[in-house]
């Protein structure tokens, strides 16, 4: 694994929809950029169903640039979105472009949605991610493009559900919190950039404000830590869960919590 303190450890944040990331990891990715971290950035789907006052090709151009915009504010490396929305499947045809492009990042660590979710887009990336970083060192997998297949260790991450709970309504609680309150402000910022989202979420979901929603939902993680039985992370958080090292590194290893440590 490299070494975060000569800036080497390389994060992978693959999510579904253009916000996700910003919702459920920006808090995380500002604080690994401070680590000396290089960031990657991607959401799978392009956000094309995401407006109820544009069309389909016009909101996946203005989604695009929002999350162009929101990958260069935490210094990222923005990666293209490879389907439209309610397109995200679990086909041999999307594993192996997702596939190429963990490849091609060769990731340290990976960020990934929660395997529990409301919504199956998102659960679906999910699976596609892990299956992608499982392939990275099956030569006899072919990616498209085609990309030699790397063999470095990678730490898989999972990120709570939007909203804090399964399709079920049952509460999804992490391993471990991240305490994001000295960036809470830059995280905001960053899901501002998706300022088509504002009406979008107003008239689908009735959120008043979805930066005020942000907020409230780092302030119901941070509380988490109560329930969870796992120490306390300030007055704003992010919760993860850690994937099985098995197929992913030689030893079971956290350096998600390594770089972090206070």
């Amino acid at each position: 694994m490299a070494d975060s303190a000569e800036g080497n450890t390389t994060v992978f944040a693959l999510a579904c929809h253009p916000d996700d990331i910003e919702f459920m990891m920006g808090g995380t990715l500002f604080l690994l950029k401070e680590a000396g971290c290089s960031l990657h950035y991607m959401n799978l789907a392009n956000g094309c169903c995401g407006s109820t006052q544009t069309g389909r090709e016009e909101t996946a151009r203005i989604r695009r640039a929002e999350g162009q915009r929101a990958a260069q504010m935490v210094g990222a490396l923005f990666h293209e979105s490879l389907v439209d929305d309610l397109e995200v499947f679990y086909t041999p045809e999307l594993i192996k472009k997702v596939t190429a492009v963990v490849r091609q990042i060769r990731p340290d660590i990976m960020l990934l949605p929660s395997p529990e979710d409301y919504m199956e887009d998102h659960m679906t990336t999910c699976r596609i991610g892990v299956t992608a970083a499982f392939c990275r060192c099956i030569p006899n997998h072919p990616t498209d493009p085609p990309v030699e297949a790397t063999y470095q260790d990678i730490v898989l991450y999972h990120a709570l559900p939007y909203g804090l709970r399964d399709g079920l309504r049952r509460k999804i609680l992490p391993d471990f919190l991240v305490n994001i309150s000295s960036v809470i402000d830059d995280k905001e910022r960053m899901l501002a950039c998706h300022e088509s989202q504002k009406l979008w979420l107003d008239q689908t979901q009735g959120l008043d404000s979805y930066l005020k929603t942000m907020r409230e939902m780092s302030a119901e993680v941070a509380a988490m830590a109560a329930d969870a039985a796992i120490p306390a992370a300030g007055e704003y958080a992010e919760g993860w869960r850690r994937h099985s090292h098995l197929g992913f590194s030689a030893v079971d290893r956290d350096p998600l919590q390594e770089i972090l440590r206070p």
